[in-house]
């Protein structure tokens, strides 16, 4: 469900302001236990990705660094080392992974830029 969410405010499906279901709705829809869906909330306001407004929900936040650069740093090489296991157990070699990987950040990159509003006027 976190990586879920964090993917769609990545990639603009989710937007700043937008609310949340709220715990107990999420918990029945997804049919899992409401202390789960409060937990990932926590960690995503924690991380930045969410605010609570009290008394009104939870909402994608305004993008900003709550992490210190050996923090960031620390993460990116957690997830570049799973990224080379997985493609190494697949047999790939390094210029398959560079293309993938250029490939699709690329994609994601013009994904979000076609979300953006001053994407929608600037390429007209």
């Amino acid at each position: 469900m976190v990586q879920q969410v964090q993917q769609a405010v990545a990639l603009g499906r989710l937007q700043v302001g937008d609310q949340l279901p709220a715990i107990r709705v999420l918990a029945e829809t997804l049919v899992i236990n409401p202390n789960t869906v409060a937990r990932a909330y926590q960690d995503m306001i924690r991380d930045g990705v969410l605010e609570s407004r009290s008394g009104r929900g939870v909402f994608v936040s305004q993008k900003r660094q709550v992490f210190a650069d050996a923090e960031r740093e620390r993460r990116l090489r957690l997830a570049t080392e799973q990224l080379c296991h997985e493609a190494i157990l697949l047999d790939f070699d390094l210029s398959q992974i560079h293309a993938t990987l250029d490939e699709t950040w690329s994609g994601l990159r013009k994904a979000v830029a076609a979300k953006s509003p001053d994407a929608k006027g600037a390429h007209s």
